[in-house]
């Protein structure tokens, strides 16, 4: 099984043996494709879920530090904290397989902390617009969280 996250069309898909088993739409970075540290970019190549945190929260529930919150995102509690990066539900926590590229120094994709993780129902889905990660609908989240195992490569690619 296998991850594939398709930056110019905003679209991650899971196949398994070339059969696509599931697409969704996704927002990944308002700044583009990047790998250096600090680039708010999303990093391309291959990667591997190192992580997988939040099984069993309810959707929609506020995640930081990659600890729940308590709290549960809600339009009042956005309009209440409008500059907050939302991560919420669900966290899959990418390593990066390739030394040099995203793997290690100032281009290390775990160490940036880059998840494909929930986003509020209000963020856009098939455009541009995180600080680096994969977001997507809560609910497509839990589905694509259930299926696949810690380990399971992503490839990221324009």
């Amino acid at each position: 099984m296998r991850i594939e996250v398709d930056l110019g069309r905003q679209q991650l898909r899971l196949v398994q043996e070339d059969v696509l088993l599931a697409h969704y739409r996704v927002s990944t970075a308002a700044n583009g494709a990047g790998e250096r540290n600090g680039s708010l970019c999303t990093p391309r190549g291959l990667h591997r879920i190192r992580a997988k945190i939040g099984e069993g929260l309810a959707p929609g529930a506020v995640l930081v530090g990659r600890r729940p919150t308590g709290e549960v995102w809600s339009p009042e509690l956005h309009e209440a904290q409008p500059g907050r990066d939302w991560i919420l539900t669900r966290i899959l926590w990418l390593c990066g397989s390739e030394p040099g590229r995203n793997r290690f120094g100032e281009v290390d994709t775990m160490r940036r902390y880059i998840y494909i993780h929930g986003a509020p129902e209000s963020a856009a889905m098939g455009v541009p617009g995180s600080h680096g990660c994969v977001r997507m609908r809560n609910d497509e989240l839990i589905e694509l969280f259930d299926r696949v195992p810690v380990g399971c490569e992503v490839m990221i690619h324009e």
